[in-house]
């Protein structure tokens, strides 16, 4: 009898961790290539713990045999993974936007180093992402990611299989809202730099003599950064609406 509760209390806590540990794998601010794995993994252990009295109920009991066993471990583990592809896919709009102002601003060339991504990119794309990542923090919509985790098992129970169509079709939808943000965020770059390069051929028209490219590199930075200064605040408000959005059907409403 000892045995059975200790080994129903082992599997319980191991459902748990592996939905909780896939998830933190790559929510934003947690999964980032900047946080060493042993914080990702005591950070995964410890709200393990701390979430067992709350949800180890809806657990189910240990399976009898081992495929069965691994099959709901898989279960859960994809469906955290699912769970932070979402959050991660409306952090990436903040870099798709990045790249294309970076484009917009003769920017592209300035490579930075990307902590969120451990790898190279635009300067306006690390710094859009950078501070997407600081006001998610600053807002407290971490604690709207931790709420979304918990109230998940009521959406998704362990030990049943989640429909694979509307999981697919949830994150096609995020993926279009993701890149339709970005424009959206990019939008006014584009606009001035449409609007920007018609008058530099009107301008190689009227004086040939002109040298243009030295006179556009140097402007069309400067207003780059204009309109980055004046539209970051209106942008960032957006992406936290946007991003609040999708972490919202998974919170149950109490």
């Amino acid at each position: 009898m000892l045995d059975q509760l200790v080994s129903g209390s082992v599997f319980a806590f191991l459902a748990v961790f592996a939905r909780i540990g896939s998830t933190l794998m790559l929510l934003p601010g947690f999964g980032e290539a900047y946080v060493a794995p042993r914080i990702r993994l005591g950070l995964a252990l410890v709200l393990s713990f701390t979430l067992m009295p709350v949800v180890g109920g809806s657990v189910p009991a240990m399976p009898d045999s081992v495929w069965r066993l691994l099959l709901v471990l898989g279960n859960e583990i994809g469906i955290g993974l699912f769970l932070g592809t979402l959050a991660r896919l409306m952090l990436l709009a903040l870099n798709v936007a990045g790249t294309i102002i970076a484009f917009q601003t003769s920017l592209a060339n300035a490579l930075a180093n990307d902590p969120t991504s451990a790898q190279q990119a635009s300067i306006s794309a690390t710094f859009l992402m950078a501070l997407g990542v600081l006001l998610i923090f600053a807002s407290n919509l971490h604690y709207l990611m931790f709420r979304a985790m918990v109230d998940s098992y009521a959406v998704f129970p362990p030990g049943t299989l989640p429909i694979i169509g509307d999981m697919a079709d949830l994150v096609t939808r995020t993926v279009s809202a993701s890149f339709m943000l970005a424009v959206q965020i990019a939008a006014p770059f584009l606009v001035i730099g449409l609007v920007f390069y018609l008058g530099l051929g009107l301008l190689a028209r009227l004086m040939p003599q002109v040298q243009v490219f030295f006179i556009a590199m140097p402007a069309q930075i400067l207003v780059g950064f204009v309109l980055l200064l004046l539209g970051t605040s209106a942008a960032m408000l957006w992406f936290l609406d946007h991003f609040e959005g999708v972490l919202q059907p998974f919170v149950l409403r109490s």
